[in-house]
């Protein structure tokens, strides 16, 4: 005969067993870079995922329309299949200042997307300027 406590065991309920492991708690995962969230923001605009004026708070000067001259050119339509992001590198060119370069595919082809952020007054990254495929998205003067 044998006495079952609450949960069908034979053990009292406030016992700990210690031989039993301990349960591991995972540390929280690292917020991602600013670089690393920015390309992906850029990939959404670029893709048509998003609307231009959904990364406009994020841009400063020219860097809205730079935006705007690549997104009606369509360059990363890729009729279905959604681009992705093969590797991230930047420069720090100053301090709170990077300029971001990174290797996309969109379908069979491989792109190359740049663009410069800086830390503003305001505590907030703001983009500047941004290139895709090494050409500048207007004429120079």
């Amino acid at each position: 005969m044998s006495r079952q406590g609450p949960r069908g065991t034979t053990r009292p309920p406030s016992r700990r067993d210690s031989r039993r492991p301990a349960v591991r708690r995972v540390p929280p995962a690292a917020p991602p870079h600013p670089t690393e969230l920015f390309t992906q923001r850029l990939l959404l605009v670029l893709c048509g995922t998003r609307p231009p004026h959904w990364f406009a708070r994020y841009t400063a000067d020219r860097a809205y329309d730079d935006l705007l001259w690549l997104v009606a050119r369509r360059p990363l339509g890729t009729g279905g299949r959604r681009p992705t992001i093969h590797e991230i590198g930047y420069f720090e060119a100053a301090a709170d200042t990077f300029e971001v370069f990174a290797r996309i595919t969109a379908g069979p082809r491989l792109h190359a997307l740049a663009f410069r952020m800086y830390l503003s007054e305001d505590r907030r990254w703001r983009v500047t300027a941004v290139e895709l495929g090494g050409r500048p998205p207007r004429q120079s003067r």
